[in-house]
């Protein structure tokens, strides 16, 4: 009987010992998780092909770093992002990565986010006249120069060309346009007319080429705002025969303009390199999160409209016949059997 008494107060001693470790281990678990950098990033939306790439890459790097990504898509909506920002307020996040619908409407959510402590990084959007700590994106200026460019060198100069621009409430939009137009005017090409997609909607590209036959047919070429809307422009013009015959161009190097590089239906694309972008933003993020400066040569200042503020301008790389192989396929951005996937095996490569 004493032997047996004895063995329960061991058990129960026991299994004192493993329950207070227990308890032990999930507290260290738990300030482990309290104390990991938190950030919070709201995407426009992922209509645009390119945004799962950025967020997938941004996610690894911070987490490689030790931080947690919350996650939000506004779909296309400024009211919810802004609900968003709140929420992000509310949890407490150390800083908030914006990618912006509208480049003129979150000044309030930004400031009410720094009020709370938080650093705010606009992600390749501008977030004009709010004192964001950090704006990283590639130079949009380039871009445009390089559309213009690669038209220029395809024999447009003299000729008409048709602008079909993205969102008109994105930022980047009309630093783009404004590059574009500029190397139009000094190589005398008639600009026959220039719209917008409103929420970077595609569709309405194709419709413009459906509504004005006219002015299609007249023009030789067709300046897109993104590699999404050149997929329906393209499509529109096969339609009409076509494709391949007016110049077309575009930006974001999606696999689908990639293919129609190597076909012949598109003149050029600007490839961005994403992984960059994102993993310069991610450790950006954490630097922030930690009160460090942002550190490196790419770190400049430039005006917000009533601020100076930080800025990381990457530099994007035009992607034509010539040097895809190499710029695209020898990155690893897209596969060479996607790129090549609709070309005759038969056919130079």
């Amino acid at each position: 009987m004493k032997r047996l008494i004895s063995l329960l107060m061991v058990l129960i001693l026991l299994m004192g010992v493993t329950a207070c470790g227990s308890v032990e281990k999930e507290n260290q678990i738990k300030e482990q998780e309290e104390e990991k950098i938190q950030i919070g990033m709201s995407f426009d939306s992922f209509v645009i092909e390119r945004w799962q790439r950025d967020r997938d890459i941004f996610v690894s790097v911070a987490k490689e770093l030790g931080a947690e990504v919350n996650v939000q898509n506004a779909n296309g909506d400024v009211e919810e992002q802004k609900k968003q920002i709140d929420y992000f307020i509310q949890k407490g996040m150390d800083v908030i990565v914006i990618i912006c619908i509208d480049s003129d409407s979150l000044q309030d959510s930004v400031k009410k986010a720094q009020d709370a402590g938080i650093k705010i990084i606009a992600y390749d959007r501008l977030i004009v006249d709010a004192d964001v700590d950090l704006y990283i994106s590639f130079d949009n200026a380039m871009v445009g120069t390089m559309m213009a460019e690669a038209l220029i060198d395809e024999g447009l100069a003299g000729g008409k060309v048709v602008m079909l621009g993205g969102s008109p409430t994105d930022n980047n939009v009309p630093m783009v346009e404004g590059a574009f137009r500029k190397v139009m005017k000094d190589n005398q090409v008639t600009i026959l007319a220039s719209t917008h997609a409103d929420g970077w909607k595609a569709e309405k590209a194709s419709n413009f080429i459906y509504e004005n036959p006219l002015v299609i047919a007249n023009t030789d070429a067709i300046m897109c705002g993104n590699d999404d809307l050149a997929t329906q422009v393209v499509r529109a013009l096969a339609e009409k025969r076509k494709a391949g015959s007016i110049l077309v161009v575009g930006q974001d190097a999606d696999l689908a303009a990639c293919q129609r590089i190597v076909e012949g239906t598109q003149v050029m694309t600007v490839y961005k390199p994403v992984e960059k972008l994102a993993a310069r933003a991610a450790e950006a993020s954490v630097a922030l999160a930690k009160g460090e400066e942002i550190q490196g040569e790419d770190v400049t200042i430039m005006a917000n409209g009533q601020y100076q503020i930080p800025y990381i301008g990457l530099e994007p790389i035009p992607v034509n016949r010539d040097n895809i192989d190499e710029v695209i396929i020898g990155s690893g951005f897209h596969l060479k059997e996607d790129v090549y996937l609709n070309v005759p095996a038969e056919m130079p490569q």
